[in-house]
């Protein structure tokens, strides 16, 4: 009895404390931030109450910015383009560790059991693990492919077993690293095809695909049986077909499976690719309004949500999976450059660059709820990621 009574006045203790303060206690599923491309600004967020509640600044060059959580989703780990590597802290509101791991970077990733963060980067070529806790540099895997030849790395994806899986742009491969201990990665290699430019790994962390942009089709490694090496899927499309120009690259970690499909952008098209998940075959195409470069499903899986590259970048169209054609057109704002779904999926929100906004549709009956203003707001990141494998 005396211990519970001491605890509870402990805890009464630490709530007093906290008003005192003048800190409201929060829980983080809720949560998340906003990357303010143009100023080195992150603008944390609540999506219950669709509000900011905190601007913090200091974090480099955001203009290609991007950001995983710790697994109790407390803290946000964001990678710059500059190679900056920032751990904030989303109840406190402030940076707890910045470095600069590299000279160019392009994301991270981080592990199964939430001990390491990895970066990939451009420059050196290659990919760097760190101490979540500490953001102690642990172990780096160069990216060499040939004697004295490095790849730019992209598409870092963590999978099970506390790996990561990548792919070389230069080097045309998909590498897998293992870090089971963190100091000493190792890595498995496998061919890919022509230029491998972004990749995702599908929500059971079973398959790897990095989109080609070298050449039609996906590489698909199948993690559960690696060895039977890389395997191309949807070789032909495109191909035969007049080559458009290609005004900003596709997203691969905005691909998305839904209703038992893959949905997945063409390159250079005007056109959604529809795949059977289970033997990878294309059984569709769902025409839209331009280049799509997020191809997005709600967490019911009922909707794709699809941004597309310039000139068509004040659009956004809504496929549902059901009829698998266009239900819905709408324009939020000038340069949609992301877009991200509630943890349960009843709202989205669209960041509008060139608008400085973020706004958030109802996405059952696609009425605007609300927007928020943001600094040539670009990615949207909410800590319901901080549970996914690949995010």
């Amino acid at each position: 009895m005396r211990r519970t009574a001491q605890t509870l006045l402990l805890g009464l203790l630490a709530l007093l404390l906290a008003a005192c303060a003048g800190t409201p206690l929060r829980g983080t599923g809720d949560l998340g931030l906003v990357i303010e491309r143009a100023s080195g600004h992150v603008t944390l967020v609540n999506t219950s109450s669709r509000e900011a509640y905190a601007r913090i600044g200091g974090l480099g060059d955001l203009s290609h910015a991007s950001v995983v959580y710790s697994r109790d989703a407390r803290y946000a780990f964001v990678f710059g383009r500059d190679g900056g590597l920032t751990k904030l802290d989303l109840l406190e509101a402030r940076i707890v560790k910045r470095i600069i791991q590299s000279g160019n970077a392009i994301g991270g990733s981080i592990s199964q059991d939430g001990r390491i963060v990895v970066a990939q980067n451009y420059t050196p070529g290659g990919i760097k693990a760190f101490d979540a806790e500490t953001l102690e540099l642990l172990s780096a895997v160069p990216a060499e492919y040939a004697p004295g030849r490095f790849s730019k790395v992209v598409g870092l994806a963590d999978v099970p077993g506390n790996k990561f899986a990548y792919a070389l742009f230069d080097g045309g491969e998909i590498w897998v690293s293992d870090f089971s201990d963190p100091k000493r990665p190792v890595t498995q290699r496998y061919p890919a095809g022509q230029q491998p430019y972004d990749g995702l790994v599908t929500p059971n962390g079973r398959h790897y695909l990095a989109g080609l942009f070298g050449e039609d089709g996906i590489a698909l490694l199948d993690l559960w049986q690696p060895q039977q090496g890389a395997r191309k899927i949807l070789e032909k499309y495109g191909r035969g077909e007049e080559k458009l120009p290609v005004f900003k690259m596709p997203h691969l970690r905005g691909w998305s499976l839904a209703a038992g499909r893959a949905w997945l952008p063409a390159i250079g098209r005007h056109e959604v690719l529809v795949a059977d998940a289970t033997t990878w075959q294309e059984t569709g195409r769902v025409a839209v309004k331009g280049q799509p470069v997020f191809v997005m499903a709600s967490p019911d899986g009922r909707q794709i949500w699809v941004n597309f590259a310039f000139p068509d970048n004040g659009w956004v169209q809504v496929i549902d999976t059901l009829s698998g054609k266009v239900v819905q057109t709408l324009q939020p704002g000038k340069a949609v450059l992301h877009m991200e779904f509630t943890p349960r999926g009843e709202a989205v929100w669209l960041s509008a660059r060139d608008d400085n906004r973020v706004v958030i549709y109802d996405t059952r009956n696609f009425t605007r709820l609300g927007e928020l203003a943001a600094d040539a707001p670009s990615g949207i990141f909410f800590t319901s990621r901080a549970a996914r494998i690949g995010f």
